[in-house]
């Protein structure tokens, strides 16, 4: 049993980096919520359950629990699919299946999923944000085509500031206060902006901000909408609850992977254990009308970068979101869009930033096709059929590269064909064996040698034929290593 700390060894540094994490989430949870196309009180209820469930059940120290860029392309597809409500009950459904993958410990096999395929899984999904954000930010209702025709210049300019406030900090003498986050500030200048733009021909429509209901907890609850537990009995309700349950749980785990290299401290954070907390959080995050939540890098980043030491610090950021929630409504109404969507611009174009895709290319062809492909698919289909997509496409490349090398073949000085064979002889390597065995001409002496390696009843197969042919064709064969007692020719036809 590995003994995990108390998360409240260091209040001091944890509430300050909590603070810190509320403001880089609060824009985030509001954001992702409009980019979800539901409503922004979703998000928030998102962000708190993610912050308040999760630190008791988690064992990893610096992670932080909201609703996730990530999954917008899979809430958007779904809600079209089956509906809010019924979307809701597959995020509980989701949790539900989320929970019992914590349960079977299948965690670990989050490793088996080629990073070509993740790498093309979240560069989709920044294509997919920005595409998605592009017509709020320059205030227009239709799609990226309509901007043209329908541009605010009043939205546009308020985006541009923001981007710019957003891509300039670090160059500011401020970026060295850690405290203070560029998303809140661009949020807060943002906001000022659109009030000294009111009532001028650049002034926005009331369309053009967040709606979060007023009148406190009463208002709010009848404002968040809920699961329908009817349908529970829609398949595709069923098919909406395992899609969320697999990509939340990569993109959580991978996550998880990502903060624990960033902690000073160099811990470990238990995968199965991260599962039940998540599956936890997803399930009260649907009952509640919040979307599906994950662990998330932006955030997590932004506490270990304040100086969290324990799990206190998501506490400390749901608790803070929760009472944004139900007492600063009038100050989020004042959030124009256009500037949560220039947040989460810069959040998709983080995660499809070009030097991943030159990455790609240096690595040649088989880190390359399944990252495109897995691109296009998700584009094309969706988020967990082009996952799959790419899995099948990454699988098939480490088939082919295993079937290539199997066997190391050479003539020595003699004219004698030496063949060692380098790793295990499976089914996987039957066709460059067969392709190998071809080089051999009538006549020539060939030595097959298989010591230490396992050799299985197909390769034997190729061998024992080749051995046959070989009485025929004068050809001198040695085999070293290799059982050949209950090898057939031809599969014993």
């Amino acid at each position: 049993m590995h003994h995990y700390p108390s998360m409240f060894g260091h209040p001091k540094e944890d509430t300050v980096a909590g603070v810190v994490v509320f403001l880089v989430a609060l824009p985030l949870c509001l954001g992702i919520a409009i980019a979800c196309g539901v409503p922004p009180v979703s998000g928030l209820v998102a962000g708190v359950v993610g912050g308040i469930v999760v630190p008791w059940i988690s064992r990893s120290p610096l992670s932080v629990t909201g609703p996730a860029a990530g999954l917008t392309s899979i809430v958007l597809a779904e809600t079209t699919k089956v509906g809010l409500n019924g979307f809701l009950m597959g995020v509980v459904i989701g949790g539900v299946l989320q929970f019992l993958l914590g349960v079977i410990r299948a965690g670990r096999f989050s490793a088996m999923v080629p990073s070509s395929v993740i790498k093309g899984m979240l560069a989709a999904i920044g294509i997919t944000i920005v595409w998605r954000q592009l017509p709020v930010a320059f205030g227009t209702a239709g799609g990226v085509f309509d901007i043209a025709g329908q541009l605010h210049p009043g939205a546009a300019l308020i985006a541009a500031v923001s981007l710019a406030l957003l891509y300039g900090w670090r160059y500011t003498p401020l970026a060295r206060y850690r405290l203070v986050s560029p998303a809140l500030v661009a949020v807060v200048t943002a906001s000022v902006l659109a009030e000294a733009l009111r009532g001028s021909g650049l002034g926005l429509a009331a369309s053009h901000y967040v709606d979060v209901p007023l009148g406190g907890i009463a208002a709010l609850a009848s404002a968040v909408p809920r699961p329908d537990f009817g349908a529970v009995m829609s398949p595709g309700v069923w098919i909406t609850g395992a899609t969320i349950a697999v990509v939340a749980s990569i993109e959580t785990l991978l996550s998880v992977q990502a903060v624990d290299r960033l902690d000073p401290l160099k811990r470990h954070s238990p995968p199965d254990r991260e599962l039940l907390a998540q599956g936890t959080a997803n399930a009260v995050s649907g009952l509640l009308g919040g979307l599906p939540v994950t662990a998330v890098i932006v955030r997590s980043g932004a506490n270990v970068a304040a100086g969290a030491r324990e799990r206190m610090s998501t506490l400390v950021h749901g608790v803070l979101l929760l009472v944004a929630v139900v007492f600063a409504g009038p100050l989020l109404n004042k959030i124009p869009m256009a500037c949560l969507a220039a947040v989460l611009i810069q959040v998709g174009l983080n995660l499809c930033k070009p030097a991943l895709f030159s990455t790609q290319v240096r690595l040649g062809l088989t880190q390359l096709l399944p990252f495109a492909m897995t691109i296009i698919a998700v584009l094309a289909l969706d988020l967990l059929k082009g996952v799959i997509v790419g899995i099948i496409i990454g699988i098939a490349f480490v088939l082919y590269e295993n079937s290539k090398r199997a066997v190391l073949a050479q003539r020595d000085p003699s004219g004698v064909w030496q063949m060692r064979f380098r790793r295990d002889g499976t089914f996987v390597s039957k066709p460059g064996i067969v392709s190998t065995l071809d080089e051999v001409d009538d006549g020539e002496r060939v030595v097959i040698d298989g010591t230490g390696e396992y050799i299985d009843h197909d390769v034997k197969e190729v061998l024992a034929t080749f051995v046959q042919d070989a009485k025929h064709r004068n050809i001198s064969v040695t085999l070293v290593g290799i059982d050949m007692s209950h090898a057939q020719v031809g599969g014993g036809h």
